[in-house]
């Protein structure tokens, strides 16, 4: 009578054990395709499922979002932020910081950024920036391995800057909806 309780629950843990092995040669060499990451996520897997992290890695959803990064345009080389301050306006917690760039003849504000500072250590990702950005100059990046010896976590615009195609690579079916977009858009103003 005493220990059977013991006994059950290490049953329990046997079989989870004993089954995630049966799992794995049931899905040798095509253990972390995508299409079957779904199945053995599952409730109805049987055995443990696990990634040995740094050799193996899940993919990431297209809809993840992690820290923003400002878009260079590829005609221009140029970020596409024009310094309007929209994005400070509308981030939560404060975090982007813009310094606009002045023309060194008249001293007039110019339609560039010549600051621009995300302070990742207190970004919550909630894409904000992204979603009120007029000029398609923000978008969510996909970066999460932030580990450093450094402390600084004030990024400028050197890190901030990626080209339009590492948008496009990382999110194909949100850049496929806005090039469908601006060509509906050109053909209209052809007409």
């Amino acid at each position: 009578m005493y220990g059977l309780g013991i006994a059950k629950s290490l049953s329990v843990t046997l079989r989870r054990f004993v089954m995630s092995y049966v799992e794995d040669i049931r899905y040798l060499g095509k253990r972390y395709r995508p299409e079957n990451i779904a199945a053995r996520q599952s409730p109805k897997s049987k055995g443990i499922f696990t990634v040995q992290y740094p050799k193996e890695r899940l993919p990431l959803p297209e809809n993840f979002r992690m820290f923003p990064f400002q878009v260079v345009d590829p005609e221009t080389g140029n970020p596409r932020c024009t310094a309007c301050g929209i994005c400070v306006r509308a981030c939560p917690t404060q975090c982007i910081w813009i310094k606009r760039a002045a023309d060194p003849e008249t001293g007039k504000p110019k339609r560039e950024a010549a600051e621009f500072y995300v302070d990742v250590s207190i970004c919550m990702s909630c894409g904000m920036c992204a979603e009120f950005c007029s000029f398609d100059a923000i978008k969510m990046g996909h970066d999460y391995e932030l580990a450093d010896f450094k402390r600084s976590f004030l990024w400028d615009m050197d890190q901030l800057s990626k080209p339009l195609s590492y948008h496009a690579e990382i999110h194909p079916t949100e850049y496929a909806a806005a090039q469908a977009e601006r060509e509906r858009k050109a053909a209209k103003k052809k007409k």
